[in-house]
């Protein structure tokens, strides 16, 4: 067995070994240590030598590096008794427990003491199991800076006491919106790259997919859990027309929708359904507008004035200058662009986006289909300037070119 098999045991197992590890010695740092110190042994040994359990020899040597760790502590000689008790027939008397812990850890990685740029990289990198080097390699920062994140989150839900367990009930729903907004951010991150030279960052967006299954298998009864699944399966069923041979992007109206992921969207339309049980939220009107582009046999075909009205919904429970510059563009499909046009003026005026390239990008669009060709070139070379992502910055310079 190679650094490949050890990998993959580590991405599907990674979540279950430090949750337990976590609830058995109390501390989250050290699980996580002890968990990545075992995947560096079977890096080691499993070439020589493969295990033929290869999770429970993960689990089993992570729970040896923890036991080492806590008897070099003379402080909690109490808590070394308890590691080294059976541990298989504690898992055995409660054989349901592991998918709280795994729950739990969840929320411990999104705890609102921590930073929104440590919650993603903890989440990444103790939920998912992905290494500093794919973390920093998906947000394109540094690997020291990812591990400068890592190593501060677990100082600081050290310093603050953060309980390994799953939040009140009374809590719960309020801290649930906290870790669908970390999931969101790593599958946004995922599905249109903030900056860099890809547009698409697939693996990170699947990783998001991966998080959200496992939420909503936990949480069943969570109505947005599944609204955040739908939006993101219905947005990664598009991805296989979103980008050419070469990488640029394709727009919406060229792309070829027979290309689109049908299995995907399937996914997405019963998330949603389950979603829409007791009203949507704002993850669950988002998919509802995504469901609306995926029944849609092509751009013109789409109802445009059924997505004006769930994003004027969304702007009533989640309001935000991004959703009202989306609803200008869904006016604009409905009613014309100068509709439209006015809604993304009314943004310039109060500056709500300001340097965002989206507005300059969408404002640049709807002048362009009202002729107004020199003021729609210096917005869409200003969109381009403002961009980071140089996928999209060279679409950007080529429709200003166009308007020569």
């Amino acid at each position: 067995m190679g650094p490949a098999d050890v990998e993959a045991v580590w991405r599907i197992e990674s979540a279950r070994i430090v949750s337990a590890l976590t609830r058995f010695t109390g501390d989250f740092g050290l699980a996580e240590d002890a968990a990545q110190e075992a995947v560096a042994e079977a890096l080691v040994a499993w070439p020589l030598d493969p295990p033929a359990n290869p999770a429970g020899w993960l689990k089993a040597t992570a729970r040896r590096r923890a036991i080492d760790a806590i008897r070099r502590r003379t402080a909690l000689r109490d808590r070394y008794a308890l590691l080294a008790a059976d541990a298989e027939a504690e898992d055995e008397a409660d054989p349901d427990r592991i998918d709280d812990d795994v729950l739990a850890l969840m929320f411990v990685s999104c705890h609102p003491v921590l930073s929104p740029e440590a919650r993603v990289a903890l989440t990444l990198r103790v939920v998912g199991g992905l290494t500093s080097e794919e973390i920093a390699r998906a947000f394109l920062v540094p690997v020291p800076t990812v591990q400068a994140r890592i190593t501060r989150g677990k100082k600081t839900i050290a310093a603050a006491g953060v309980p390994f367990e799953l939040p009140p009930p009374a809590e719960r729903r309020e801290r649930l919106g906290g870790v669908l907004s970390v999931l969101y951010v790593i599958f946004t991150e995922g599905s249109t790259a903030t900056s860099g030279d890809r547009l698409l960052r697939p693996d990170v967006a699947y990783e998001a997919i991966r998080l959200a299954r496992t939420l909503a298998a936990l949480l069943p009864d969570e109505p947005e859990v599944h609204g955040l699944l739908a939006l993101c399966e219905l947005t990664a069923a598009r991805f296989p027309a979103r980008t050419g041979a070469d990488g640029a992007p394709i727009l919406l109206e060229d792309q070829d929708r027979r290309r689109w992921d049908f299995s995907a969207i399937k996914r997405g339309l019963a998330a949603l359904a389950k979603a829409s049980v007791r009203g949507l939220g704002p993850y669950g009107l988002q998919a509802a507008i995504a469901a609306t582009h995926a029944s849609a046999a092509s751009v013109e075909a789409t109802d445009w004035d059924r997505i004006v009205v769930l994003y004027e919904a969304l702007g009533r429970v989640a309001p935000s200058p991004v959703v009202e510059l989306n609803r200008a563009v869904a006016v604009a499909m409905a009613s014309g662009p100068a509709e439209g046009l006015a809604i993304v003026d009314e943004l310039v005026a109060t500056d709500r986006l300001p340097g965002s390239h989206l507005v300059p990008t969408v404002r640049g669009e709807l002048l362009t289909r009202l002729g107004r060709r020199r003021e729609a070139r210096a917005e869409l070379e200003l969109a381009a300037r403002l961009c980071a992502n140089q996928r999209e910055r060279s679409v950007l310079v080529r429709k200003a070119a166009a308007l020569d």
